[in-house]
């Protein structure tokens, strides 16, 4: 490591440590005026009740008037149930709005200048470190001492920050009334954007969408030379920084319904909800295409481009799932496992996950053109259900947090429906595969040692098949660290692609089926 390296490294410390720190600063106190601005008027005189040993008193954190306020809410809402007055239950969450417009003191006067001694010098020494490094390397990745890392092959550090990385997405998804602080410093970017304060999950699209920024200038880095990773990585940052992070909030500015235009369903799980569904009839003709749109794309767009370029023209292209995998996550994704059992729970998870928002998408479209006579209002327990384990668990905490620990493509691999989709398509009707040659390998295995979707590539090279599973997003990071140029991604004629010769496994044989 440099000098130079050192200091971007000592820099992006400091900020994240400053980043962190902050979420136990500032002042909060709730007045009865900021309580009728924020709760809807029939809870205000429950409230205002329940919360009366608040009222103006002055905490020294939002961990301190969260859980007050989430003690006296809980409080309540237990007495309702108890007696069985449903209709009390105070279902609506207000904790992170209250906690918000109680925020006064130091970070709420300094969020310009706290945006930027955390995020903006943050990223500046992550991007100090990165661009001196691989220097004098040859272009590509070997097994250059990363198996030995203590940051990528689950040491200390890498286990360290997976659980920081989980802890963060518990925070995000089921406790974001403590992380007002952050959400508060890019408050004035969500202001200029779309209009509005920024939420949590605006702070987390700033976060991600820099995230893939800075680490894309890492894989311009480390696959300097290589077009085919140049020009993906740009297309992965270009995506994330346009169509999930500014077109939705400039759409949300212009009074449209806030939507990114590349998400799919179904990794777009709810975009056919009624409440979906309402936002976008309600959008007038902006709403209108964004409805036709996704339809369009999911029908008749996955097949199609899929058959054309097999599953990386989105996995690997366009979606900010893959593009923090590919950019983030590129560090951890020799970590994925490539045993036989691996690729036999990953094919009894991730189609059984596709079959499963089918059916609920299906019983909420039927649901909602029978003015709900069919399962009434249940179908919101299914999509709370959904939403919970496979959206926030399985999506956000495990597929980012478990990155240190289980590979960068935990999600894509086994939980991702829109992965089953696209990956069935280009089984079974592609023109996308990637040849090998058997006489020029030389078994080194960096091919399957990289593969972060758990193929085991060598074992085709070796062979001289052509390389066709569903699971393979098409990455290309496999005939890049090839030393010998044996592997290949190409497009061609359907004939021949496909070696029809069954894995032996002991006294079984498993066609190439995934």
């Amino acid at each position: 490591m440099t000098s130079i390296q050192k200091i971007g490294l000592g820099v992006f410390l400091a900020a994240l440590l400053l980043l962190n720190v902050l979420l136990f600063m500032g002042q909060f106190q709730l007045t009865e005026q900021q309580l009728q601005d924020v709760v809807k008027s029939e809870h205000v005189e429950v409230l205002r009740e329940k919360l009366q040993p608040m009222l103006g008193q002055t905490y020294t954190s939002s961990f301190a008037f969260a859980n007050d306020f989430n003690q006296y809410l809980d409080n309540y809402n237990e007495e309702q149930q108890r007696s069985q007055q449903w209709d009390r239950v105070i279902w609506d969450d207000y904790a992170f709005a209250l906690t918000k417009v109680a925020s006064q003191g130091f970070v709420e006067n300094n969020k310009l200048l706290l945006l930027f001694l955390t995020i903006v010098v943050g990223a500046a020494g992550a991007l100090v470190y990165i661009l001196p490094s691989h220097r004098g390397e040859p272009a590509g990745v070997k097994n250059n001492g990363v198996m030995f890392s203590s940051n990528k092959s689950r040491g200390i550090i890498g286990i360290t920050i997976g659980i920081y990385l989980t802890a963060l997405y518990v925070l995000l998804y089921w406790y974001p009334e403590y992380l007002v602080n952050w959400t508060m410093l890019v408050d004035p970017l969500s202001y200029a954007l779309s209009g509005g304060p920024a939420s949590q999950w605006f702070f987390y699209g700033t976060i991600y969408t820099l995230a893939i920024l800075v680490m894309g200038v890492r894989m311009f880095r480390k696959y300097r030379g290589n077009k085919y990773q140049l020009v993906r990585t740009s297309s992965v940052m270009f995506f994330q920084l346009s169509f999930a992070f500014l077109i939705p909030e400039i759409l949300v500015m212009l009074n449209n319904p806030w939507q990114d235009l590349k998400n799919i369903w179904p990794l777009d799980y709810d975009f056919y909800f009624d409440y979906s569904v309402a936002s976008m009839l309600g959008g007038g003709s902006i709403g209108i295409f964004m409805l036709v749109w996704g339809t369009v794309l999911a029908l008749v767009g996955v097949p199609v481009f899929t058959y054309l370029y097999g599953k990386r023209w989105y996995c690997s292209w366009v979606c900010g799932c893959g593009g923090l995998a590919e950019t983030a996550g590129d560090p951890y994704r020799h970590l994925s496992d490539k045993s036989l059992k691996a690729w036999k729970i990953e094919r009894w998870m991730v189609y059984p996950i596709l079959v499963i928002i089918t059916l609920i998408t299906a019983l909420t479209i039927a649901n909602y053109f029978m003015n709900f006579a069919l399962l009434k209002q249940s179908t919101d327990m299914l999509h709370q259900w959904y939403g919970f384990i496979i959206g926030a668990a399985f999506a956000g905490v495990i597929g980012v947090g478990f990155y240190p620990l289980m590979g960068n493509r935990v999600w894509c691999r086994y939980g991702c429906p829109l992965a089953a989709y696209i990956g069935i398509v280009q089984r079974f009707k592609s023109r996308f595969r990637i040849t090998t040659n058997g006489g020029q390998c030389i078994s080194c295995g960096n091919c399957s040692t990289y593969c972060e979707m758990g193929i085991d590539v060598r074992w085709y090279a070796q062979r001289g098949q052509n390389i066709v599973r569903a699971s393979c997003v098409g990455c290309g990071i496999c005939a890049s660290v090839c030393p010998r140029g044996v592997l290949k991604l190409e497009n061609g004629p359907e004939q021949g692609r496909i070696t029809d010769i069954p894995i032996l496994t002991g006294n079984e044989s498993i066609k190439v089926l995934n």
